[in-house]
Parts: structure tokens; sequence; C-alpha cells
């Protein structure tokens, strides 16, 4: 299904566009961003190009990714800001980010409106690449930011603020109500600045266990760690870094699972 919209342009809900209108919260946001010309700066879903533009005022080149190839087509045929665009058509998730940052000699500053129903697999895969990401200025859902900046005990603290939280420090800047916004969503909008971390952990740290072990115990997350790491670790082992067997998952600190991590692989 598609809603009209300004321009003779079309909403296509599969692709989750939701339009940034408000000049107040666009200029906002460009302040928080505060490109440099030097700069590698990539937006996710431009759009109409509402930030597009007044990013785009400020540098030689844009690379932008928009999976609407009418948008795409739109933004490439405006005479004063399709000149200075690197344009993708292509699914954001498939995008090969450290290549691009490799060829282009410089690391990425990513920004953009997530699309609602990709924002957890996106943050995600994004995750993947911060050997090549300088910053992300993302707006996602209220809900999803108050996931990722939650801390222990607190009810939306979950597997995504532990992986986001080791990877990241997460600062919200601005939320946006519906109203700034067309078509108009559902829900609130938080754009938020997440600045790599760097980490403290030696190279044979891995990743892949530490999502394993936060998928294991907030899957079950009612239950105590003696139970839902019962796979991973025996009492004993999580007594053994002071962690009781008795706490639950969202009891357990960033750095406490990272020390679930060192502790699975070192025996």
């Amino acid at each position: 299904m598609r809603y009209q919209i300004y321009q003779g342009h079309c909403v296509r809900k599969r692709f989750g566009q939701c339009f940034l209108q408000n000049q107040y919260y666009i200029n906002e946001i460009v302040d928080a961003i505060n490109p440099q010309c030097n700069e590698l700066l990539l937006e996710i879903g431009p759009g109409l190009g509402a930030l597009t533009h007044k990013i785009g005022d400020k540098l030689n080149h844009l690379a932008v990714v928009e999976i609407d190839k009418d948008l795409a087509l739109y933004l490439k045929n405006n005479p004063i800001l399709g000149p200075k665009l690197i344009i993708f058509q292509q699914d954001i998730l498939t995008f090969d980010f450290e290549n691009f940052s490799k060829k282009q000699g410089n690391p990425l500053r990513i920004f953009g409106n997530l699309p609602y129903n990709i924002s957890t697999p996106l943050l995600f895969e994004l995750f993947k690449h911060m050997n090549v990401l300088q910053d992300m200025h993302l707006m996602v859902q209220k809900e999803v930011a108050a996931r990722l900046i939650a801390s222990p005990g607190n009810k939306n603290y979950g597997r995504l603020s532990v992986m986001a939280q080791y990877y990241c420090t997460i600062t919200p800047i601005i939320t946006i109500p519906p109203k700034a916004f067309t078509p108009s969503p559902k829900v609130h909008s938080t754009m938020i600045r997440l600045l790599p971390r760097a980490q403290k952990y030696d190279s044979k740290f891995n990743t892949t266990i530490l999502n394993s072990i936060t998928t294991a115990a907030f899957s079950q997350r009612r239950k105590t760690l003696k139970n839902s790491l019962s796979n991973f670790f025996s009492s004993h082992h999580l007594l053994s870094i002071n962690i009781s067997p008795t706490l639950r998952a969202e009891d357990i600190s960033v750095d406490q699972y990272c020390e679930l991590t060192s502790l699975w692989l070192s025996h």
C-alpha cells in the first residue's frame, strides 16, 4: 500500500518510510552531527533528502544508501545535491562498510533515520564493523533507544543493551514527536550518538561467545543464572568471579558479561 505525499512522491510501507519534515528537529540533528568538509559521511535511508541537503551543504561529497529506486533517482537528479552524492541503491543490510571505508581512505561517520522494522538487526550488523566507524548518529524508535541505554536492574535492560554498550558509548540527543514526520508514525523517535569504545579486552576476546551468553541469559530472563547459563557455567564457575548463581540476567553488568565471556574462553 502507498500513501501520497508532497511533490508526487509516495511512501512505501514495506520499507518503513517516514520522512522528517520539521526544520527545528532537522537543524538540531545537523548541529549534533557537526559534519566537517574533509570527513566521510554516509547516510542510511536519505528519503527525500531532509537531512541530506543540510549535511551536503557542508561537504564536498556525501554517500547515501537508499533501497527505494525512485528516491535514489530523485536524489541523483537533484541539480544542486546530486553531483555531491555517492549513491548506493541497495538494502543497507547488504552494504559493505569496510570495503567502502578502505576505498575512500577514511573512517565512516554514519547517520540516518533507521527503518523501525530493521533497526535492531541493522545495529547488530553495524557493530561488526566498528573498526571502520568514527561515530554514528541514528534515529530509532524511542523504546529502542531506551533499551540501548538501559542499566542493569532496569526493565529495558537486555541483550541489545549489553552488546551495544560493549561496543559503544551511547548518548541520547533529542526525542522527536510523530508530528515531525510525514506520514506520522505511531511512536516517538530518539536521535542517539554512538561512539566506539576503546576495547579493554585482549585480542582473544570473542564477541560471538559474548553474544551467545547474553542470548541464553536473556531468553530466560526470569530464571536464575544457575539455570539460564547451565550450558555454559556451573555455580562454582560463577562464584569464582564473584557472580551469585541466584542472580538473573538483568542483574549483571556489561563488564560482568565480559568477565563471563573471558571465563568461558579460559576453561
